[in-house]
């Protein structure tokens, strides 16, 4: 994407390495802090109104704020989660390099804190932010295998499917607040992936058409009876020939090639 060139040529040297890395390490430690008692949570969490009021840390801090695990097995599950979105954020960061990598994250934010000011008393959450990273990995690497609960093998394109799906009916079914922070986070997947995927479904449509057509070629009958229109197809016992006296290619079946009007040439009709 030229712009993306002519963006990371001028602003790469900002970008932060290893940013996957920073937003789970945060995580960690507020989440600690949250256990101990040391962090007042409330404090953390982005809602527009209080940033009107001059709280405007809540709108970098809620990065860095996670549900609270009521068990073990869900301290398990978000020790998981971390190290899936360090990895999916590596790979995207390997890929990209840093700087599209930090873009990719930065409009997804940008447009979600900008967008939450329509709706100032709502909370807004990093959930649909972070997933975006999901996205763009499982658009990249579809057939890269997860296994669920550490015994199901899954291709992770069918977990993205039902990521979609999960945004769409949050999408119809929820406030306008899930709407915006659903479209920001969306918005940001077509800005790097809308291109090419509008190129993949032209790419699929030509060859749709190749595929018909090499369809009709395999169905149309070869040869066809210049007088009666029987064929090949209709009459494969039939031995079709072609008169050397008939002007271009006429073919008969067995039936009329001794017993039929020679086709004269409309040069010759003139000429008689």
């Amino acid at each position: 994407m030229p712009l993306l060139d002519k963006l990371e040529r001028t602003f790469g040297r900002l970008a932060i390495s290893n940013l996957s890395l920073y937003l789970v390490i945060g995580q960690v430690f507020v989440l600690l802090g949250r256990l101990l008692e040391l962090v007042d949570v409330s404090k953390l969490l982005f809602v527009p109104a209080l940033v009107l009021q001059g709280e405007w840390w809540r709108a970098l801090t809620f990065m860095f704020v996670i549900p609270l695990p009521d068990s073990t097995l869900g301290f398990v599950f978000t020790a998981f989660g971390w190290y899936l979105f360090y990895m999916m954020g590596n790979a995207l960061e390997l890929f990209w390099g840093a700087f599209r990598f930090n873009l990719y994250l930065a409009i997804s934010f940008a447009l979600t804190v900008a967008l939450a000011f329509i709706t100032p008393y709502s909370l807004v959450t990093n959930l649909f932010i972070l997933g975006s990273v999901f996205l763009a990995f499982a658009y990249l690497n579809p057939d890269f295998e997860l296994v669920l609960f550490f015994i199901l093998p899954v291709k992770i394109k069918w977990l993205a499917l039902i990521a979609w799906a999960w945004n769409v009916v949050t999408f119809v079914r929820g406030g306008l607040a899930d709407r915006l922070q659903i479209g920001a986070s969306v918005l940001s997947f077509f800005v790097f992936f809308g291109a090419d995927m509008i190129r993949t479904l032209r790419q699929g449509r030509r060859t749709a058409v190749r595929r018909a057509e090499k369809a009709v070629e395999q169905v149309k009958p070869r040869h066809v009876c210049f007088v009666c229109g029987k064929t090949d197809r209709t009459h494969p016992q039939l031995d079709f020939r072609y008169c050397s006296k008939c002007a271009g290619d006429q073919c008969y079946c067995p039936e009329h090639i001794q017993n039929h009007e020679h086709v004269v040439a409309a040069d010759d009709r003139k000429a008689g």
